[in-house]
């Protein structure tokens, strides 16, 4: 297959630069131009080393600052790239850009009401700010101001739901078209697709008019995943996919039946798999004097779990041990909808929680991590594994020995869950109990596979977390019809 040519000019003119460079050139401007050619190629490292070398020639060179900010946003160097914005505001405070890349890193670390007042400095600075306007929607459809959200998106996405991915191929790419919905809940695919393989195009389904064109796509992606929250954007969804004939990852018909109370239901019935009793409520009849009766009735005990639907990562989510808390808890929490939660004691004999987390791709399962904690709250990412050896290597062994880790009857189990919720791409987080039932917590298309940390202590999880990516790929170009 041919060069892909429009890498192969980013390559050209990279060389146009580092020969300036080796031809003596003095000033910024030779390296600028270096450090904008190897971010656009994804050589990311070598980028920042430029961007600094610029910016150690001329510490308040403009743009070399908004796009150093950028590349670490985009490698998750969030607290570094939220102090280069700072800089950048203090240095050229008439710039949109700065106040936008901040919150737009405060936004990608589910901080919405700190990143809200730094969209609202842009639209200040120029009420006709696109991309804050697009931000302020995202924001407030988190902070649950849904009428206002709708109006900043009207006016930032208008026109312009779609936006292309970079690719950096060197062969014509697989192009994924990626449908989103601005209430958030969506699968964030940003970094667990190959942009050397695929050009992803990104479609926010509530704003993409339904009689224009789709973009040229190979298959779609429909990255919607919170049934409880997106329910507007996956009625969107369905209506956009009604004009392709490309095959579809995640049809909406299935994403809307992964809710969380219809899971219990649905996933619970299963042999072998033990769900907790799940049921939604609205803020009035839990908030009233007949509360606790209510409850009990639904056949509810306490302790129960709360949680305000369509937040993920343990977000807004509660344990309550007494009616007496139950205020003090809805008081704490955003919305007017919260699932209440029976709780199951999932300790193991050692007092200690483990959450087990299993992909389901392309119907491969594929473990992704064992989270161990003394908390019942319970996340990989806060869970007692980053500073105890003895948990990273029950990880480990969980990873390279699925089957002998949970035994045939929870495997059993783990097969049943994928063939009812009918997903090409999907996770699911439970923990066992003592005879090796399947203790459900929650299964749906929201997870994501990122890649392992370059930390050492990490290394063991590289291979599996790459299978696991490594089945996304092989799934798309499937799908797309390639080898």
């Amino acid at each position: 297959m041919a060069d892909w040519a429009p890498r192969q000019k980013l390559e050209d003119e990279l060389k146009v630069a580092e020969a300036r460079l080796a031809a003596g050139e003095k000033g910024p401007a030779a390296q600028y131009m270096r450090a904008s050619f190897l971010h656009l190629l994804g050589r990311h490292e070598d980028a920042k080393a430029a961007y600094l070398a610029v910016l150690q020639m001329e510490p308040g060179h403009h743009e070399a600052l908004i796009r150093f900010a950028a590349l670490l946003r985009d490698t998750d160097f969030r607290t570094a790239a939220q102090s280069v914005y700072r800089q950048c505001m203090r240095l050229y405070p008439d710039d949109t850009r700065a106040p936008v890349g901040l919150g737009n890193v405060l936004l990608d670390q589910g901080d919405f009401a700190g990143a809200r007042p730094h969209y609202e400095a842009a639209l200040a600075l120029d009420p006709g700010c696109l991309e804050a306007h697009q931000g302020l929607a995202m924001v407030l459809m988190e902070l649950r101001e849904e009428a206002a959200a709708l109006e900043h998106g009207r006016q930032g996405f208008a026109g312009r739901a779609v936006v292309s991915n970079p690719y950096r191929g060197q062969a014509e790419p697989v192009r994924v078209l990626v449908l989103n919905s601005v209430g958030g809940g969506n699968i964030p695919l940003r970094r667990s697709l190959d942009d050397t393989v695929f050009q992803a195009t990104l479609c926010l389904a509530e704003f993409q008019d339904p009689s224009a064109p789709l973009p040229e796509h190979q298959v779609v992606f429909n990255a919607i995943g919170d049934a409880d929250h997106c329910g507007p954007g996956l009625k969107a969804a369905l209506g956009l996919l009604a004009r392709t004939q490309a095959p579809v990852l995640n049809p909406p018909g299935a994403v809307a039946l992964t809710g969380r109370a219809a899971n219990a239901k649905r996933l619970g019935a299963l042999e072998g798999v033990a769900a907790p009793r799940t049921e939604v409520f609205s803020r009035e009849a839990l908030a009233g004097p007949e509360a606790a009766t209510r409850l009990a009735a639904a056949g509810f005990i306490f302790p129960l779990l709360l949680r305000a639907l369509g937040y993920q990562a343990g977000k807004h989510f509660v344990k309550v041990e007494q009616p007496v808390g139950l205020a003090a808890a809805l008081d704490s929490m955003p919305g007017q909808d919260f699932a209440v939660i029976q709780f199951l004691d999932a300790r193991g004999r050692d007092g200690k929680l483990r959450k087990y987390r299993v992909m389901m791709i392309g119907g491969a399962l594929l473990p992704l991590h064992a989270a161990i904690s003394t908390q019942w709250k319970i996340h990989y990412f806060s869970a007692d594994m980053s500073e105890n050896a003895e948990h990273r290597a029950e990880d480990e062994a969980f990873l390279n020995g699925m089957p002998s880790v949970l035994g045939p009857r929870a495997m059993a189990a783990l097969g049943r869950i994928q063939e009812a919720l009918g997903l090409d791409y999907c996770g699911v987080d439970f923990g066992l109990d003592a005879d090796g039932r399947l203790l459900l917590f929650e299964a749906n298309a929201t997870m994501v596979v990122l890649p392992a940390s370059a930390d050492e202590k990490w290394a063991y999880r590289r291979a599996p977390v790459q299978r696991a990516l490594d089945a996304l790929t092989r799934l798309l170009l499937s799908k797309a019809g390639h080898a």
